[in-house]
């Protein structure tokens, strides 16, 4: 897996009204924490992380964090958490993790569906259970997706973790008897027996046929 180039400086102003400020600036606040490193305040460009992003093809990349601090120091890190606002979608905060390229990390990738299920053909609805699935293995070695054929699947099949298989050096975590998919049947309203029609339809004609104030007068 290629590694990208993010500029970052270190930051030394903390709280809710320093961080806005950053964002007016242009800036995203972030924290770069790790095993074996304290945790160090940052800022980034959005724009350079959308550069990255829109040339990878995916938000699972390794970065080498350039950070300015008096000098240059660089990091391999992965993005551990981004927070955006809801509607309008902008970065309001990022945590880098750093990652050593020799040890495994353990990552959520996402779960992509590929074909289309005969059952769906068939009236059935496609039931995403897992969007993401846990793995182990090296930084290099990390799935940008985990890509499910859905072709076979008839109404009431499922595919579970233990029916996935992907490289020798990436470990799917999840207990293999999990459900990662499953097709299940159109909900169909339960049909009414005869008697019941009958019953209901002489209930609506009393109903109807009833006098205004029929229950008061027999109450009095």
């Amino acid at each position: 897996m290629e590694t990208f180039d993010l500029k970052a400086t270190q930051r030394n102003t903390f709280g809710k009204g320093s961080a806005r400020e950053l964002r007016r600036q242009g800036l995203i606040p972030a924290i770069l924490y790790g095993p074996k490193r304290e945790s160090l305040p940052l800022t980034v460009s959005p724009a350079d992380l959308d550069k990255i992003y829109k040339t990878s093809g995916t938000e699972q990349v390794i970065l080498n964090l350039v950070i300015e601090n008096g000098g240059t120091q660089n990091v391999t890190a992965l993005v551990k958490e981004v927070q955006t606002a809801p509607v309008t979608r902008q970065y309001l905060h990022i945590d880098f993790f750093e990652i050593s390229l020799d040890e495994e990390i353990v990552v959520s990738v996402p779960v992509e569906v590929t074909g289309k299920s005969k059952g769906v053909e068939r009236g059935g609805f496609l039931q995403l259970v897992r969007h993401e699935l846990e793995v182990s293995c090296l930084p290099t070695d990390m799935p940008d997706k985990i890509e499910v054929d859905v072709t076979d699947l008839d109404i009431g099949d499922a595919i579970h973790v233990g029916d996935i298989q992907l490289e020798d050096k990436v470990k799917l975590l999840a207990d293999t008897g999990h459900t990662v998919l499953t097709v299940v049947a159109p909900t169909v309203e339960e049909e009414k027996l005869p008697e019941e029609e009958e019953e209901v339809e002489e209930a609506e004609e009393a109903e109807a046929g009833e006098p205004e104030g029929t229950e008061e007068a027999s109450s009095e």
